[in-house]
C-alpha cells in the first residue's frame, strides 16, 4: 500500500492535517496554512510536471496532496465532479470564486471546450501569483485570468469583470464555487441581481457539508424547481475517505 492509500485511510495521522487544524484561524483568514506549503507545491509541480503538459501538473498537485502536505483544493475525487459538470454543460465563459493554487483551474481548463475562457477570482495575492506561475508551467495561462479581490469588495470587481471580461446579463455559462463559506450565499445572489447567468448555465458548489455552507444549501433547497434544479452528490472531503462532503451541481432555470 502506497502513502496515497495510507493517508487517504487515515488522513489524522498526518502532520500536514494536523498543522492545518493547528493553524485554522490563519487559514481562514488568509487563506493559507502558513507552513509554506503552498510555495512548496509550485516548487514540485515545476519540478515534476513537464513544461506544458497539463495532466502531469494535475497529477503533482495530487501526488503533493497525498504524498507531502495536505491541500484545500478540491481534490481528485469531487474534480471528477467538477470535470463532468463542465464536460455536460460546455461553457465558454465560467467564473471560479477561489483560486487558491490552481488545481481547479487546471482541472476546468482540461474539461473545457478549447475555446474556453476562465476567469478565477482570489482573495489572497500570493495564492494568485502561485497559481498564476503553475497555470503557466502546465500551458494554460492564456485562457486564465487571475483576479485579486472579492465579489464583495463594494463594487471593485464586478465592474472589472464587466468592463474587462465580457460579463453582462446572460453571458456566464459556469460558476465554480469554492472559496469563504460564508459568503457562498450572498455572492451566488449578487451574480443573480448582476443577471451574468444565461438559463441554462451550471453553478457547482464545494465543501457544502464540510466545512459546511447551510445557508446555500437551504437557498436551493427553497429554489428548486423554480430557480435551480439541483443534484446533491454525496463524497468526501478532498484528499481522504473518512469525512464525508457534498458538491452541489445546479442548473440555473432563469428568472
Amino acid at each position: 500500500m502506497g502513502l496515497a492509500s495510507i493517508w487517504k485511510y487515515l488522513p489524522f495521522a498526518r502532520w500536514s492535517v494536523l498543522r492545518m487544524g493547528l493553524g485554522a484561524r490563519t487559514l481562514f483568514k488568509d487563506w493559507q496554512v502558513g507552513d509554506g506549503r503552498e510555495a512548496a507545491l509550485e516548487r514540485y509541480v515545476l519540478a515534476n510536471a513537464r513544461q506544458g503538459n497539463l495532466d502531469e501538473a494535475i497529477n503533482a498537485v495530487d501526488r503533493f496532496a497525498y504524498e507531502k502536505s495536505f491541500l484545500i483544493n478540491v481534490g481528485d475525487e469531487k474534480g471528477a465532479l467538477l470535470d463532468a459538470a463542465i464536460a455536460r454543460a460546455k461553457p465558454k465563459l465560467l467564473l471560479e470564486l477561489g483560486t487558491y493554487c490552481g488545481y481547479s483551474a487546471l482541472r476546468t481548463m482540461r474539461a473545457a471546450p478549447k475555446d474556453a475562457k476562465l476567469v478565477s477570482i482570489e482573495f489572497n495575492a500570493d495564492n494568485a501569483a502561485i497559481a498564476q506561475r503553475i497555470l503557466e508551467h502546465a500551458g494554460v495561462a492564456d485562457r486564465v485570468t487571475i483576479v485579486n479581490g472579492t465579489l464583495g469588495d463594494g463594487g471593485k470587481t464586478v465592474a472589472t469583470l464587466e468592463r474587462e471580461h465580457g460579463f453582462g446579463p446572460g453571458k456566464l455559462d459556469f460558476a465554480f464555487i469554492d472559496h469563504a463559506k460564508e459568503v457562498y450565499l450572498p455572492d451566488l445572489q449578487l451574480i443573480l441581481r448582476e443577471r451574468w447567468l444565461r438559463t441554462g448555465a451550471v453553478v457547482v458548489a464545494d465543501n457544502v457539508k464540510l466545512p459546511g455552507a447551510p445557508e446555500y444549501h437551504a437557498f436551493m433547497k427553497a429554489n428548486e424547481g423554480t430557480l435551480f434544479r439541483t443534484r446533491e452528490h454525496s463524497t468526501h472531503v478532498e484528499y481522504q475517505s473518512l469525512l464525508r462532503d457534498i458538491v452541489l451541481e445546479s442548473d440555473y432555470l432563469g428568472d
